[in-house]
């Protein structure tokens, strides 16, 4: 079996071989690869490192004093950083080994840690070698033998002239121009120019050369970034000062309409954005989604560029293309100064985006307190109105109690329903905010809500029924006590029973508190076959994981009790369901289904004896005063004036031997 060799950078140039075959066979080619990469990174860092250590305080300080000073790049011994590729971000840095094949490899390690593919080593050029050392005398021989070499490009399209402006090698540079005037504005294939790859290596001195020697300050790159802009970006003010100078557009913008300002704006520095509008930079332009850099201080909140702005003449009103503002942007991203500054501007908080949401509703569904607090006061409750949503909705939507406490204190509408247009979103047709919060089962939200007068009846879809599918039994208590329907049905599925009978049938326990509370049990034995077969039974089931049924019968007819208790999922709770139901009822008559059930475990034959009429002279006392009390009153029973034993008779509470 052949073993790779890979020379590994080091103090020795250690090479993996078979005597290190123990340690590295588990490693694949590409993982030896990776490991020489490391090493070989590894080692030139420790390399500089030890090469600093060495030095004498006195000499270090000498080194610190000469690189601040202009020498030419000829006396200079140590190289600048080789280039990375051009599809790599600028910073990489570089390390070689070699293959087990012989062959010479390169990569290159980005700025983020990752690593470049390694690619093969290209044979050093000698013009490219002459300008990466700044050794100018021998550029000038090679000028002279072999003039060609300087127009040769590169794969990546670049020329000699390219190589020694991303270096800054000045005095190559006027080599090179000297030769061929006519390459000044010369192109990569990334349509980079020498002077924009000054710029975008701070190059300062080959900046100003290069436009002294007529380089066109106004020439982008293939994103239509000018050196102007790409100055912004590195922050660099004596460059942005010296395109300035030499007629720079100031207006100019990238590929995404982004301009020099944006950019200053988006970094905050207000040297730079000062510069730019005392040379006529425009405050309020637009890039191509409408966003001025007004509107990008904000978003990044950036409170000092803000400032300034406003004060140079930005409209804090204007809008971007989805129709958000300043104000509405900042409100997204929690940035609470620069809405406090807008806000003190006279920014206006009643601008609705596209969508129709004002930055109060952006401001509650992002759940900042403190921005909520100051956009009420000048928020109006007409235009809530008319956007069709509350920022209750959306408070409740993402659990932002504090947000949704402060809202309900300042007055809002705890009953405001959505619009249809917007209720039409959720496949439940959801309208209220209370629905919300029982749908994330948030049980502080819900009792805030009910405490301020939320009304749990107004959802097409209960939300009673929710907190029942749910199995919350201290949700279930809160809506019932706060006047759910307790015999609510679902409308595009109608039944012949109450739904919320349907949503507790594994939770014996609260189907009979729903029981206890007047729910109709009577309903679940009215069935219209009777003794008569039943036809066979159909079950689909929804998206929501909700069943479905249908019988061979019409569409229209209503799920009955019967066929809802035979479903897979709830038959093997038959017998004790039918067993609650009783408690609740008089003499009624069981189908043929239910009294198949009953009839299917002999342990439930009692519950079959316990349905054949005439039921207890108490038991039909107990349902003759339930329905003379009315639900209203059954739940107000421990209030009502009567001895405590009937209390507990008429709640189930009671044990029939005390009684008798």
């Amino acid at each position: 079996m052949a073993v790779s060799r890979v020379t590994l950078p080091g103090p020795a140039g250690t090479t993996l071989g078979s005597e290190d075959y123990s340690l590295y066979s588990g490693l694949t080619e590409d993982e030896l690869i990776e490991l020489a990469i490391e090493r070989s990174l590894a080692d030139a860092n420790r390399s500089s490192a030890q090469a600093m250590a060495n030095k004498t305080p006195a000499a270090q300080s000498l080194t610190s004093q000469a690189s601040k000073q202009h020498c030419p790049p000829c006396q200079q011994k140590v190289a600048p950083p080789a280039k990375p590729p051009s599809s790599n971000v600028e910073g990489a840095t570089r390390s070689s080994f070699v293959t087990r094949n012989g062959q010479r490899m390169v990569a290159w390690r980005r700025y983020d840690g990752t690593l470049v593919l390694p690619q093969p080593e290209e044979e050093v050029n000698p013009v490219i070698k002459a300008i990466t050392t700044g050794d100018v005398r021998t550029l000038k021989q090679l000028a002279k033998s072999d003039p060609d070499s300087l127009t040769k490009p590169s794969k990546e399209g670049w020329l000699a002239l390219h190589e020694a402006a991303y270096y800054g090698q000045t005095e190559c540079l006027d080599v090179l121009l000297k030769v061929q005037p006519g390459m000044i504005n010369k192109r990569t294939l990334r349509e980079q120019t020498p002077l924009l790859l000054a710029v975008a290596r701070d190059k300062l001195s080959s900046v100003r050369y290069l436009l002294e020697k007529g380089a066109d300050p106004d020439i982008a790159n293939k994103d239509r970034e000018t050196p102007l802009f790409k100055a912004c970006e590195r922050e660099n003010v004596e460059i942005v000062e010296l395109l300035l100078q030499f007629g720079s557009g100031v207006n100019k913008s990238c590929i995404q309409g982004w301009t020099a300002l944006h950019e200053a704006v988006c970094r905050n520095n207000l040297q730079i954005c000062q510069i730019l509008v005392d040379a006529g930079a425009k405050v309020s332009v637009p890039n191509m989604y409408g966003i001025t850099p007004l509107f990008v201080a904000a978003q990044s909140g950036r409170v000092e560029a803000l400032r300034f702005l406003i004060r140079h003449g930005a409209d804090v009103n204007s809008q971007a293309g989805d129709g958000a503002t300043a104000l509405y942007e900042a409100c997204k991203n929690g940035h609470e100064e620069v809405v406090k500054v807008l806000l003190s501007q006279n920014a206006d908080a009643n601008i609705a985006a596209k969508g129709g949401l004002l930055p109060l509703h952006i401001a509650a569904q992002r759940g900042n307190d403190r921005i909520v607090s100051m956009l009420i006061p000048v928020t109006s409750k007409a235009r809530v109105r008319r956007s069709g949503i509350s920022p209750l909705h959306l408070a409740a939507e993402r659990n932002k109690d504090d947000v949704l406490e402060t809202l309900i204190e300042a007055g809002f509408d705890v009953n405001f329903m959505l619009s249809n247009d917007r209720s039409k979103m959720y496949e439940d047709r959801r309208s209220t905010a209370l629905y919300f919060a029982v749908c994330n089962n948030n049980t502080d939200a819900t009792a805030m809500l009910l405490e301020a007068g939320a009304n749990p009846n107004l959802d097409i879809f209960n939300p009673l029924l929710i907190a029942l599918r749910q199995g919350c039994i201290k949700t279930v208590t809160m809506l019932v006590d706060h006047g759910a329907n307790i015999n609510a049905y679902i409308p595009m599925h109608p039944t012949s029973f109450p739904a919320t009978i349907m949503f507790c049938m594994k939770y014996l326990t609260m189907l009979k508190y729903l029981l206890d509370n007047g729910c109709d049990a009577l309903s679940c034995f009215q069935c219209d076959y009777g003794n008569k077969p039943h036809p066979p039974i159909k079950t689909t089931r929804s998206r929501r994981e909700d069943l479905r049924y249908t019988s061979d019968t019409p569409h229209n007819t209503k799920v009955q009790f019967c066929e809802m208790i035979s479903t897979p999922a709830v038959c093997r709770w038959a017998g004790p369901i039918i067993d609650v139901l009783l408690d609740y009822v008089g003499n009624v008559q069981l189908c043929a289904r239910l009294i198949e059930h009953l009839d299917s475990y002999e342990d439930w034959a009692v519950i079959k004896e316990k349905s054949v009429p005439p039921r207890p002279l108490l038991q039909l006392c107990r349902m003759k005063i339930h329905g003379l009390l009315g639900i209203k009153r059954l739940k107000l029973l421990d209030t009502l004036p009567l001895p405590g034993r009937l209390i507990k008779y008429l709640k189930h509470e009671e044990r029939t031997t005390e009684l008798t």
